[in-house]
Protein backbone atom coordinates (compact mmCIF):
# COMPACT_ATOMS: atom_id res chain seq x y z
CA UNK A 1 0.00 0.00 0.00
CA UNK A 2 1.50 3.38 -1.00
CA UNK A 3 1.60 6.56 1.09
CA UNK A 4 -1.40 8.06 -0.75
CA UNK A 5 -3.53 5.00 -0.01
CA UNK A 6 -2.50 5.11 3.64
CA UNK A 7 -3.56 8.74 3.87
CA UNK A 8 -6.95 7.96 2.30
CA UNK A 9 -7.49 5.03 4.68
CA UNK A 10 -6.49 7.17 7.68
CA UNK A 11 -8.93 9.89 6.61
CA UNK A 12 -11.75 7.38 6.24
CA UNK A 13 -11.05 5.91 9.67
CA UNK A 14 -10.96 9.39 11.17
CA UNK A 15 -14.29 10.30 9.56
CA UNK A 16 -15.89 7.02 10.71
CA UNK A 17 -14.59 7.50 14.26
CA UNK A 18 -15.85 11.10 14.31
CA UNK A 19 -19.32 10.07 13.09
CA UNK A 20 -19.55 7.32 15.73
CA UNK A 21 -18.40 9.71 18.44
CA UNK A 22 -20.98 12.28 17.30
CA UNK A 23 -23.75 9.64 17.36
CA UNK A 24 -22.72 8.63 20.87
CA UNK A 25 -22.60 12.24 22.06
CA UNK A 26 -26.17 12.85 20.84
CA UNK A 27 -27.47 10.38 23.41
CA UNK A 28 -28.11 11.85 26.86
CA UNK A 29 -26.32 9.80 29.51
CA UNK A 30 -26.40 9.36 33.27
CA UNK A 31 -23.28 10.03 35.37
CA UNK A 32 -22.54 6.28 35.17
CA UNK A 33 -22.52 6.43 31.36
CA UNK A 34 -25.81 4.67 30.67
CA UNK A 35 -28.43 6.18 28.34
CA UNK A 36 -30.58 8.62 30.30
CA UNK A 37 -34.27 7.79 29.80
CA UNK A 38 -35.56 10.20 32.47
CA UNK A 39 -38.45 12.33 31.29
CA UNK A 40 -41.96 12.33 29.84
CA UNK A 41 -43.05 10.67 26.60
CA UNK A 42 -46.21 11.11 24.55
CA UNK A 43 -46.91 7.86 22.69
CA UNK A 44 -50.29 8.89 21.23
CA UNK A 45 -50.45 7.69 17.63
CA UNK A 46 -52.94 7.09 14.82
CA UNK A 47 -51.08 3.89 13.96
CA UNK A 48 -53.35 1.00 15.03
CA UNK A 49 -52.17 -1.76 17.34
CA UNK A 50 -53.40 -4.45 14.94
CA UNK A 51 -52.97 -4.10 11.19
CA UNK A 52 -56.10 -3.62 9.07
CA UNK A 53 -56.68 -6.89 7.22
CA UNK A 54 -56.53 -5.24 3.78
CA UNK A 55 -52.81 -4.54 4.24
CA UNK A 56 -51.97 -8.24 4.60
CA UNK A 57 -48.29 -8.73 5.45
CA UNK A 58 -47.32 -5.20 4.39
CA UNK A 59 -45.36 -3.36 7.09
CA UNK A 60 -45.18 0.15 5.64
CA UNK A 61 -47.66 2.79 4.45
CA UNK A 62 -47.36 4.91 1.33
CA UNK A 63 -47.65 8.71 1.44
CA UNK A 64 -51.23 8.68 0.09
CA UNK A 65 -52.26 6.16 2.74
CA UNK A 66 -50.65 8.25 5.50
CA UNK A 67 -52.52 11.33 4.33
CA UNK A 68 -55.79 9.36 4.24
CA UNK A 69 -55.10 8.21 7.83
CA UNK A 70 -54.65 11.80 8.98
CA UNK A 71 -57.71 13.01 7.07
CA UNK A 72 -59.96 10.33 8.58
CA UNK A 73 -58.94 11.40 12.06
CA UNK A 74 -59.44 15.10 11.36
CA UNK A 75 -62.88 14.41 9.86
CA UNK A 76 -63.83 12.29 12.87
CA UNK A 77 -62.79 15.05 15.26
CA UNK A 78 -64.66 17.71 13.33
CA UNK A 79 -67.82 15.59 13.25
CA UNK A 80 -67.61 14.67 16.94
CA UNK A 81 -66.98 18.29 17.90
CA UNK A 82 -70.20 19.54 16.29
CA UNK A 83 -72.71 21.05 18.69
CA UNK A 84 -75.60 18.78 19.60
CA UNK A 85 -79.12 19.73 18.58
CA UNK A 86 -80.81 21.09 21.73
CA UNK A 87 -84.22 20.10 20.31
CA UNK A 88 -83.35 16.49 19.64
CA UNK A 89 -85.54 13.80 21.15
CA UNK A 90 -84.62 10.96 23.47
CA UNK A 91 -82.37 8.25 22.01
CA UNK A 92 -83.97 5.06 20.75
CA UNK A 93 -84.57 2.55 23.52
CA UNK A 94 -81.60 0.19 23.71
CA UNK A 95 -79.64 2.31 21.22
CA UNK A 96 -75.99 3.30 21.44
CA UNK A 97 -75.69 6.61 23.28
CA UNK A 98 -71.97 6.88 22.65
CA UNK A 99 -69.09 7.52 25.00
CA UNK A 100 -67.28 10.58 26.35
CA UNK A 101 -67.26 13.85 24.46
CA UNK A 102 -64.48 13.92 21.86
CA UNK A 103 -62.71 16.57 23.98
CA UNK A 104 -61.42 13.83 26.28
CA UNK A 105 -59.82 11.69 23.57
CA UNK A 106 -56.25 12.14 22.40
CA UNK A 107 -55.30 9.73 19.64
CA UNK A 108 -52.53 11.99 18.34
CA UNK A 109 -52.24 13.78 15.03
CA UNK A 110 -50.14 11.33 13.05
CA UNK A 111 -48.83 7.81 12.82
CA UNK A 112 -45.34 7.06 14.10
CA UNK A 113 -42.30 6.44 11.93
CA UNK A 114 -39.27 4.22 12.42
CA UNK A 115 -36.26 4.97 10.22
CA UNK A 116 -38.43 7.45 8.33
CA UNK A 117 -41.16 4.98 7.35
CA UNK A 118 -44.77 4.93 8.53
CA UNK A 119 -46.02 1.62 9.89
CA UNK A 120 -49.27 -0.16 9.12
CA UNK A 121 -49.51 -1.36 12.74
CA UNK A 122 -47.69 -1.56 16.05
CA UNK A 123 -47.69 -5.35 15.78
CA UNK A 124 -44.94 -6.74 13.56
CA UNK A 125 -45.40 -10.45 14.36
CA UNK A 126 -47.31 -12.52 13.33
CA UNK A 127 -46.49 -11.35 9.83
CA UNK A 128 -50.06 -10.17 9.21
CA UNK A 129 -49.76 -7.75 12.14
CA UNK A 130 -52.77 -9.24 13.94
CA UNK A 131 -53.14 -10.98 17.28
CA UNK A 132 -52.86 -14.77 17.10
CA UNK A 133 -55.89 -16.88 17.94
CA UNK A 134 -56.57 -17.88 21.52
CA UNK A 135 -56.13 -21.45 22.63
CA UNK A 136 -59.25 -23.27 23.80
CA UNK A 137 -58.11 -22.75 27.39
CA UNK A 138 -57.43 -19.07 26.72
CA UNK A 139 -60.85 -18.61 25.14
CA UNK A 140 -62.56 -20.25 28.12
CA UNK A 141 -60.63 -17.96 30.49
CA UNK A 142 -61.63 -14.87 28.50
CA UNK A 143 -65.30 -15.86 28.50
CA UNK A 144 -65.24 -16.44 32.27
CA UNK A 145 -63.54 -13.13 33.09
CA UNK A 146 -65.59 -10.16 34.34
CA UNK A 147 -66.81 -7.97 31.49
CA UNK A 148 -68.07 -4.47 31.03
CA UNK A 149 -71.70 -5.56 30.95
CA UNK A 150 -74.03 -3.49 28.78
CA UNK A 151 -77.74 -4.24 29.43
CA UNK A 152 -78.86 -6.96 27.05
CA UNK A 153 -82.51 -5.96 27.30
CA UNK A 154 -84.94 -4.17 29.60
CA UNK A 155 -85.54 -5.38 33.11
CA UNK A 156 -83.38 -7.46 35.44
CA UNK A 157 -82.45 -9.90 32.66
CA UNK A 158 -79.68 -11.48 34.79
CA UNK A 159 -82.31 -12.98 37.10
CA UNK A 160 -83.44 -15.13 34.17
CA UNK A 161 -80.03 -16.01 32.69
CA UNK A 162 -78.23 -16.69 35.97
CA UNK A 163 -75.50 -14.18 35.12
CA UNK A 164 -74.08 -12.05 37.94
CA UNK A 165 -72.78 -8.85 36.28
CA UNK A 166 -74.03 -6.53 39.01
CA UNK A 167 -73.78 -8.55 42.23
CA UNK A 168 -70.94 -6.41 43.53
CA UNK A 169 -67.76 -4.54 42.58
CA UNK A 170 -65.87 -7.84 42.25
CA UNK A 171 -68.06 -8.74 39.26
CA UNK A 172 -66.82 -5.73 37.32
CA UNK A 173 -63.62 -5.47 35.28
CA UNK A 174 -60.39 -4.30 36.91
CA UNK A 175 -60.62 -1.11 34.85
CA UNK A 176 -64.14 -0.27 36.00
CA UNK A 177 -62.97 -0.93 39.57
CA UNK A 178 -60.12 1.58 39.04
CA UNK A 179 -57.49 -1.04 39.86
CA UNK A 180 -55.50 -1.79 36.69
CA UNK A 181 -55.53 -1.19 32.94
CA UNK A 182 -53.52 -4.01 31.41
CA UNK A 183 -53.47 -2.78 27.80
CA UNK A 184 -51.85 0.47 28.96
CA UNK A 185 -49.25 -1.13 31.21
CA UNK A 186 -47.42 -4.09 29.63
CA UNK A 187 -46.71 -4.31 26.82
CA UNK A 188 -47.22 -0.55 26.49
CA UNK A 189 -49.17 0.70 23.48
CA UNK A 190 -51.03 3.81 22.29
CA UNK A 191 -54.67 4.00 23.34
CA UNK A 192 -57.51 6.48 22.87
CA UNK A 193 -56.33 8.69 25.75
CA UNK A 194 -53.86 8.96 28.64
CA UNK A 195 -50.82 8.27 26.49
CA UNK A 196 -48.25 10.17 28.55
CA UNK A 197 -45.60 8.00 30.22
CA UNK A 198 -43.01 9.16 32.75
CA UNK A 199 -39.67 7.42 33.31
CA UNK A 200 -37.59 7.92 36.45
CA UNK A 201 -34.26 6.10 36.22
CA UNK A 202 -31.37 5.36 38.56
CA UNK A 203 -28.50 2.91 38.22
CA UNK A 204 -30.49 0.22 40.03
CA UNK A 205 -34.13 0.90 39.11
CA UNK A 206 -36.33 2.29 36.38
CA UNK A 207 -39.88 3.40 37.14
CA UNK A 208 -42.46 3.81 34.37
CA UNK A 209 -45.51 5.77 35.45
CA UNK A 210 -48.58 4.63 33.52
CA UNK A 211 -51.05 7.51 33.49
CA UNK A 212 -54.08 5.31 32.85
CA UNK A 213 -54.94 3.90 36.28
CA UNK A 214 -52.22 5.62 38.33
CA UNK A 215 -49.91 2.60 37.96
CA UNK A 216 -46.14 2.68 38.53
CA UNK A 217 -44.08 -0.16 37.10
CA UNK A 218 -40.83 -0.76 38.99
CA UNK A 219 -38.01 -2.46 37.06
CA UNK A 220 -35.01 -3.77 38.96
CA UNK A 221 -31.82 -3.42 36.92
CA UNK A 222 -29.21 -6.20 36.99
CA UNK A 223 -30.97 -8.20 39.71
CA UNK A 224 -29.99 -11.86 39.89
CA UNK A 225 -33.42 -13.48 39.94
CA UNK A 226 -37.16 -12.90 39.80
CA UNK A 227 -39.39 -12.86 42.85
CA UNK A 228 -41.19 -16.13 43.63
CA UNK A 229 -44.41 -16.91 41.79
CA UNK A 230 -46.38 -16.48 45.02
CA UNK A 231 -45.67 -12.72 44.77
CA UNK A 232 -47.23 -12.38 41.31
CA UNK A 233 -48.85 -9.03 40.43
CA UNK A 234 -51.01 -7.66 37.62
CA UNK A 235 -47.98 -6.11 35.87
CA UNK A 236 -45.64 -8.97 36.74
CA UNK A 237 -42.09 -8.92 38.10
CA UNK A 238 -39.61 -7.03 35.89
CA UNK A 239 -35.82 -7.32 35.74
CA UNK A 240 -33.71 -5.25 33.35
CA UNK A 241 -30.21 -5.77 31.96
CA UNK A 242 -28.10 -3.60 29.70
CA UNK A 243 -27.06 -4.83 26.26
CA UNK A 244 -24.78 -1.97 25.21
CA UNK A 245 -27.18 1.05 25.07
CA UNK A 246 -30.40 -0.99 25.10
CA UNK A 247 -32.20 -1.85 28.32
CA UNK A 248 -33.74 -5.31 27.96
CA UNK A 249 -36.55 -5.98 30.45
CA UNK A 250 -37.94 -9.46 31.13
CA UNK A 251 -41.23 -9.71 33.03
CA UNK A 252 -42.84 -12.85 34.46
CA UNK A 253 -45.22 -13.75 37.32
CA UNK A 254 -48.40 -12.08 36.09
CA UNK A 255 -51.92 -12.15 37.48
CA UNK A 256 -54.85 -11.93 35.06
CA UNK A 257 -57.40 -11.58 37.86
CA UNK A 258 -57.02 -11.58 41.64
CA UNK A 259 -55.51 -14.97 42.58
CA UNK A 260 -55.47 -16.08 38.91
CA UNK A 261 -51.93 -16.66 37.65
CA UNK A 262 -51.01 -16.17 33.99
CA UNK A 263 -48.36 -18.15 32.13
CA UNK A 264 -46.86 -15.18 30.31
CA UNK A 265 -43.41 -13.75 29.61
CA UNK A 266 -42.90 -10.28 28.17
CA UNK A 267 -39.52 -9.07 26.90
CA UNK A 268 -39.27 -5.32 26.25
CA UNK A 269 -36.37 -3.37 24.73
CA UNK A 270 -35.78 0.35 25.37
CA UNK A 271 -33.26 1.91 22.97
CA UNK A 272 -32.29 5.61 22.81
CA UNK A 273 -32.51 7.76 19.69
CA UNK A 274 -30.48 10.86 18.92
CA UNK A 275 -33.45 13.22 19.32
CA UNK A 276 -34.09 12.13 22.91
CA UNK A 277 -36.91 9.71 22.13
CA UNK A 278 -37.00 5.95 22.58
CA UNK A 279 -37.50 2.99 20.31
CA UNK A 280 -39.69 0.58 22.28
CA UNK A 281 -40.20 -3.02 21.21
CA UNK A 282 -41.76 -6.06 22.86
CA UNK A 283 -42.26 -9.81 22.44
CA UNK A 284 -44.94 -11.70 24.35
CA UNK A 285 -45.11 -15.44 25.02
CA UNK A 286 -48.56 -16.23 26.44
CA UNK A 287 -50.02 -19.68 26.97
CA UNK A 288 -53.50 -18.28 26.26
CA UNK A 289 -52.52 -17.76 22.59
CA UNK A 290 -51.52 -20.17 19.84
CA UNK A 291 -48.43 -18.14 18.94
CA UNK A 292 -46.25 -15.37 20.33
CA UNK A 293 -46.75 -11.75 19.23
CA UNK A 294 -44.36 -8.82 18.92
CA UNK A 295 -44.35 -5.14 18.01
CA UNK A 296 -42.50 -1.85 18.17
CA UNK A 297 -43.22 1.86 18.26
CA UNK A 298 -41.44 5.15 18.76
CA UNK A 299 -41.77 7.14 22.01
CA UNK A 300 -41.27 10.89 21.37
CA UNK A 301 -40.04 13.03 24.26
CA UNK A 302 -42.46 15.74 25.41
CA UNK A 303 -42.48 18.71 27.78
CA UNK A 304 -46.07 17.87 28.77
CA UNK A 305 -46.68 16.37 32.21
CA UNK A 306 -49.26 13.73 33.18
CA UNK A 307 -52.04 14.58 35.59
CA UNK A 308 -53.25 12.13 38.21
CA UNK A 309 -55.85 9.79 36.71
CA UNK A 310 -57.84 9.82 39.98
CA UNK A 311 -60.27 7.19 38.78
CA UNK A 312 -62.28 7.08 42.02
CA UNK A 313 -62.28 10.81 42.72
CA UNK A 314 -65.90 11.96 42.41
CA UNK A 315 -66.72 8.77 40.53
CA UNK A 316 -70.25 7.62 41.31
CA UNK A 317 -70.41 5.09 38.48
CA UNK A 318 -69.85 1.99 40.60
CA UNK A 319 -72.43 2.81 43.29
CA UNK A 320 -74.90 4.07 40.65
CA UNK A 321 -74.52 0.85 38.65
CA UNK A 322 -75.23 -1.35 41.66
CA UNK A 323 -78.10 0.86 42.88
CA UNK A 324 -79.65 0.75 39.40
CA UNK A 325 -79.42 -3.04 39.34
CA UNK A 326 -81.18 -3.32 42.72
CA UNK A 327 -83.91 -0.97 41.50
CA UNK A 328 -84.50 -3.09 38.39
CA UNK A 329 -84.67 -6.24 40.51
CA UNK A 330 -87.23 -4.58 42.83
CA UNK A 331 -89.32 -3.34 39.88
CA UNK A 332 -89.32 -6.78 38.29
CA UNK A 333 -90.37 -8.40 41.56
CA UNK A 334 -93.19 -5.89 42.03
CA UNK A 335 -94.60 -6.33 38.54
CA UNK A 336 -94.30 -10.11 38.70
CA UNK A 337 -92.46 -10.34 35.38
CA UNK A 338 -90.30 -13.13 36.69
Amino acid sequence: MNISSNRVLSCLLLIFTSVCALAQSEIARTPSGRPDFNGNYDISSLTPFQRPAEYGDRLFLGEDEVEALRQREMNTRARDAEASDPDRGAPEAGGNIGSYNDFWFDRGNDGFTIEGQYRTSVLTYPENGRMPARTSEGQAKAEAAPKFAWPERDGAWWLETGDTPYDGPENQTLGVRCIYQGSASIPIRPLVYNNLKTIVQTDDYMMIYIEWMHWARIIRINDDSHNPRALATFDGDSIGRWEEDTLVVETVNFLDQPHQHAERTVVERFSPSGDGGLLYSFTVQDSDYTDSYAGELFWPKTDQIPYEYACHEGNYAMSATLIGARMREREQAETGDR
